[in-house]
């Protein structure tokens, strides 16, 4: 072999040596890569659990923190869940209140102030009274009944006749549509009490008796029955000038003794 041969088979030798050397250093690099990515995965990985933990903090539309708990760890979400639902109740309340009202004022307009009154006790059952003073009979006040006044006796919402005092009536110059309270003791006492006085009006007209001693006051072709008590009481004989009380609308056979003018 000649010195040149030998020279450059060395060349060679050196530089396969060196290009292996060189492959071996770009696979450690790779494979450095390689372990990078992977510490970045973990890294990640790690970076979102914290984030579950402590919550994400940063700008959400617009900017602002967020967090699903406070500095102490504690929930906050029930305490907005609560808020929401009182702000829902209260407007629900309010929807209710402005309905009724607005029914109210539809109903106002179909039926008068004294059929109003008529019809609400009227059509109330006995039963309704009965339970809705049970308590007051066990603590013995008794039993209350309210009804309407006809002239003459109290007709209670089950149609029942009940008797009132004719002096009772006279004093509290009692017209038919008021509104009376019956309260009925223990003892059977009967304790009565103008409740829902009616409008009135006022008419002078002249006192009459009948055959049977019932008394009457006539006024431009119409009478009114008026009770007898009420006439001795202001010692009114028949052709006295009587002032009596009517309800202000409607017709009544009834009307009660304001007072009486005596002829001479």
């Amino acid at each position: 072999m000649t010195k040149t041969n030998f020279l450059n088979d060395e060349f060679n030798e050196d530089g396969e040596e060196e290009a292996d050397f060189i492959d071996e250093i770009d696979d450690f690099d790779e494979n450095l890569n390689k372990d990078d990515e992977g510490d970045d995965f973990l890294n990640n990985e790690h970076d979102i659990a914290d984030g579950e933990d402590d919550g994400y903090e940063g700008e959400e539309d617009g900017g602002g923190e967020y967090s699903d708990k406070d500095e102490d760890g504690d929930s906050e979400d029930t305490v907005t869940i609560n808020k929401s639902k009182v702000v829902l109740v209260k407007k629900l309340l309010e929807n209710m209140k402005e309905n009724n009202e607005k029914l109210s004022q539809l109903l106002s307009g179909c039926i008068s102030a004294k059929d109003e009154e008529r019809i609400s006790i009227g059509q109330m059952s006995d039963d309704t009274f009965s339970d809705n003073n049970k308590d007051g009979d066990r603590a013995g006040e008794g039993r209350i009944v309210e009804g309407v006044f006809d002239g003459e006796n109290m007709i209670g919402p089950d149609g029942k006749q009940y008797s009132v005092p004719a002096n009772y009536a006279s004093k509290s110059k009692l017209i038919e549509g008021d509104i009376l309270k019956l309260t009925i003791t223990s003892s059977g006492t009967f304790v009565y009490k103008q409740i829902g006085p009616i409008e009135r009006k006022s008419i002078i007209g002249t006192l009459e008796q009948d055959d049977n001693s019932n008394y009457y006051v006539r006024f431009n072709g119409n009478k009114w029955r008026v009770l007898t008590a009420s006439v001795t009481y202001y010692k009114g004989r028949p052709g006295d000038e009587v002032v009596i009380l009517v309800p202000k609308s409607g017709q009544s056979n009834w009307a009660a003794v304001d007072n009486i003018v005596r002829n001479s």
